[in-house]
């Protein structure tokens, strides 16, 4: 019997072994924030730092010390500003003042999130940051409040910069995860040439993307000078780059559909090797080079060679995005979708929570802000389909109510709640894998903050607060939106389109140059691919999330995953024609025809469909 694609989603947890460094960091971050602001006497900021700790904690994710900054250091920024505007509105508007003005955060938070995971995390930070500012009665003014908030944040940012990472190399301690990532590029490599000529041999292309933009991220990111400063760094740079031709290759013979001699794949194995235990790639094994693809595949590892042992650093292929960019995704489609559903979200449960806290349904408890709080959650997208985010905070929310019920009648106040919070801290690395487990850690440690803070057992009111959250979720998330519903779906086939439709461009006008200018293209060709790819797998993530959702929802984005399947082909077909390209300098009359057949088979999907809005420019083929 198979379960119905949202049910099936709300119960998918993520495997893996347990991140102890970053359990660690959670044992070092909230509880002991807390404790000493208790021991100071500064109990309320220490709740503001350990609130900030925890969110920092749910953006601690595997992946390099640069990744982090930006992965932390951004959304935190983002929760100090909404901690600064939510306080004071808190404290000069009136209800219907303050509903219209978060509702207008939510806008904006809500299309800053279609930018990207980063963009999304300082979304969620800024919107749940305004709501305990104007709802969490605490005696500090607004801007010391930010600082506590990000102190908090920082805090942890700074364990994760300072801890050591277990299996680091001595010498090489910035490098926490970017050596591994890049010794996973080569694997994936080995592993596609394996597969090629076989049935595995899409799957394994697919795992080839992930392990490159997986280490791009981890080399990439915030840092002092513009290039890089390290000699070890340089290397590793430079063994990223030597991936690239390689994995060019690669894909060229997995298109051609045709069994790859097994010491293909022996180079690349041994590249990821002296990757891993950053030592000398001693003598590859040469491929035959009786095809264009594995001539090119001999070349690469020959220029791999050469670069691992000069390592005199390479391009990252890396853009940054531009203003135009930016707008387009807040202004795009899935940006004003998103930005509409969040503002009337958050703007709603505003206004709910306001109406019962005003009418003294809280009682003495001042708390409203739980309920807006818990709607951001629940409305992001990138957190699973709507009645899966909905089932799972709703039962990690009971679970975790009726566990701190349970704690608050034997625990010593504050210490054993300080300790709880402490435990929290380090299970919440390990209960990200599934949002009920996160939710359930989250309540918990969210009780024992506000008993710490010196308000009563307020379990009850959690769980009623959250059901309503989830009820105008529901209600709002299907709820009928001006133009097309899926933008996020559309925005992101739309993105892989143009990326499809660039990288092609800049190849056909490469059969155009000979020499040294070919030579000059191909750095851009790289970067090119790289994007395209990347933007097909943020498109496959999308249609997937979509695919899960209830069959009302999921319809608006049907069709859309025959679109990127054509797509991924188109690129596939690019990569072949790049590397015959380089062999020959022309293409076969093979490569034009079925470049033309994809591309046709583009507009006829796009036209019968008339939801992505994929459109692929006429491009000079015949060249």
């Amino acid at each position: 019997m198979h379960l119905p694609p949202w049910l099936a989603h709300a119960l998918r947890a993520q495997r893996g072994p347990i991140p102890w460094n970053a359990v660690v960091r959670g044992v070092l971050s909230a509880g002991p924030l807390l404790l000493v602001a208790v021991i100071a006497g500064r109990t309320s900021l220490g709740v503001v730092a350990a609130v900030a700790a925890m969110l920092a904690g749910i953006n601690d994710r595997p992946g390099s010390r640069r990744v982090a900054v930006k992965r932390i250091g951004v959304p935190a920024l983002a929760g100090a500003v909404g901690m600064v505007v939510g306080t004071y509105a808190g404290e000069f508007m009136g209800a219907v003042a303050l509903t219209v003005l978060l509702t207008l955060v939510g806008l904006v938070a809500g299309g800053i999130s279609a930018v990207g995971p980063v963009a999304s995390g300082a979304g969620t930070q800024l919107l749940v940051a305004s709501a305990i500012g104007a709802g969490m009665p605490l005696p500090e003014e607004g801007w010391l409040r930010a600082v506590g908030y990000l102190g908090g944040a920082c805090w942890l940012l700074a364990l994760r910069l300072v801890l050591p990472t277990p299996g680091a190399i001595a010498g090489d301690f910035r490098f926490d995860g970017e050596r591994a990532a890049v010794a996973r590029v080569y694997d994936a490599v080995a592993d596609l040439l394996d597969a090629a000529g076989g049935e595995q041999a899409t799957a394994r292309r697919v795992a080839l993307t992930a392990a490159l933009d997986h280490a791009q991220d981890a080399l990439t990111g915030p840092r002092l000078r513009r290039y890089a400063s390290s000699s070890a760094e340089r290397r590793l740079h430079a063994q990223y780059a030597a991936a690239l031709p390689l994995a060019e290759a690669a894909t060229a013979l997995a298109w051609a559909e045709e069994a790859v001699p097994g010491r293909a794949s022996a180079g690349p194995r041994r590249l990821a090797v002296a990757v891993r235990e950053n030592t000398h790639t001693g003598p590859l094994p040469a491929p035959t080079r009786s095809a264009p693809a594995l001539r090119a595949l001999d070349d690469a590892l020959l220029r791999a060679a050469e670069a691992f042992d000069r390592g005199r650093g390479g391009d990252l292929h890396t853009r940054r995005l531009t203003v135009r960019d930016l707008l387009r995704s807040v202004l795009g489609a899935g940006g004003r979708e998103y930005g509409l559903r969040v503002a009337l979200c958050f703007g709603a449960s505003v206004a709910v929570a306001q109406a019962l806290h005003h009418s003294r349904w809280y009682g003495e408890h001042e708390h409203w802000y739980w309920l807006p709080a818990t709607a951001v959650f629940l409305v992001k997208p990138d957190l699973g389909p709507l009645v899966s985010r909905v089932l799972c905070r709703a039962a990690g929310t009971v679970l975790g109510a009726l566990v701190f019920a349970g704690f608050a009648l034997v625990l010593p106040r504050p210490e054993g709640l300080i300790a709880l919070v402490t435990v929290c801290g380090a299970l919440i690395p390990v209960a990200t894998r599934h949002f009920a487990a996160q939710t359930a850690v989250v309540t918990v440690l969210v009780l024992a903050l506000v008993m710490v803070g010196g308000e009563p057992q307020a379990s009850a009111g959690r769980i009623t607060e959250t059901l309503l959250a989830c009820a105008i979720v529901l209600i709002v998330g299907h709820l009928p939106m001006p133009g097309q519903r899926g933008g996020g779906v559309r925005a992101r086939v739309a993105a892989a389109g143009r990326a499809a439709e660039a990288y092609l461009a800049h190849v056909l006008r490469e059969a155009d140059l000979r020499g040294a200018d070919a030579e000059e293209a191909r750095p851009l060709r790289w970067t090119l691919r790289r994007e395209a790819y990347r933007a097909l797998a943020e498109a496959r993530t999308a249609i997937a999330l979509a695919a899960a959702e209830l069959p009302a929802l999921a319809r608006h984005s049907e069709g859309a995953d025959e679109i990127v399947a054509v797509l991924e082909q188109l690129v596939d077909t690019t990569t072949a024609c790049a590397v015959h390209l380089d062999d020959s300098g022309r293409l076969t009359p093979g490569h034009i025809q079925r470049l033309t057949e994809l591309l046709g088979e583009i507009s006829r999907l796009d036209e019968g469909r008339g939801r992505v809005g994929v459109k692929v420019a006429e491009l000079p083929l015949a060249g």
